[in-house]
């Protein structure tokens, strides 16, 4: 695994052994294509990644010219990974702030609603209940976690179904990558 583009390209990143799936590079890639064509560039985004695993979707975001880059993982390995894969990232001076919140998702959606995201990037474990999910959707929204002009994306195995995207986003397409599947909306303001 591997930082695509920008001021860390070609950095190798660690992964989290058994405890985590990562995001293929092959999806990594088409959902940084994709917020390209959305937003230009990532000079001064904010980047919020839930489940962040190896951090490498908030780290690649990082290295890409975000202003500011959240990763929320509870898992001890998990963060541990992350901080190596940050430091390495860092390394390479980019211009943006990164802060890793270790703590379970439900936990940051809840209590620390105090910036607004321009991606938010949600990738729980395959056997994440959907209600769980939906809660998670729902509190981002009650708790004005997005710009006016946020994407959000969710990460899902193939095999289900999609996510119920409560009202007040704007579902707007699906990518498959093999075994997962890419569900993007948009912040539908006025929902």
């Amino acid at each position: 695994m591997r930082i695509i583009a920008g001021v860390a390209k070609g950095r190798s990143l660690s992964s989290v052994a058994g405890a985590t799936r990562p995001t293929s590079d092959r999806a990594r890639e088409a959902i940084f294509s994709t917020l390209t064509s959305e937003f230009g560039d990532f000079l001064g985004l904010h980047i919020l990644d839930l489940f962040s695993g190896s951090g490498a979707i908030g780290l690649e975001a990082l290295s890409r010219g975000a202003s500011l880059v959240h990763c929320v993982e509870k898992d001890d390995s998990a963060t541990k990974t992350i901080s190596k894969n940050s430091e390495l990232v860092q390394k390479a001076q980019p211009v943006g702030a990164f802060h890793l919140f270790h703590m379970s998702v439900q936990k940051f959606v809840e209590e620390l609603a105090q910036n607004q995201y321009h991606f938010v990037y949600i990738d729980p474990p395959y056997d994440f209940a959907d209600s769980e999910l939906t809660s998670i959707l729902g509190k981002l929204l009650s708790n004005n976690f997005f710009k006016d002009d946020a994407v959000i994306a969710i990460e899902r195995a193939s095999k289900t179904s999609q996510p119920t995207w409560p009202v007040g986003y704007e579902p707007s397409r699906t990518k498959v990558y093999g075994q997962a599947s890419i569900y993007y909306a948009n912040y539908a303001k006025n929902g």
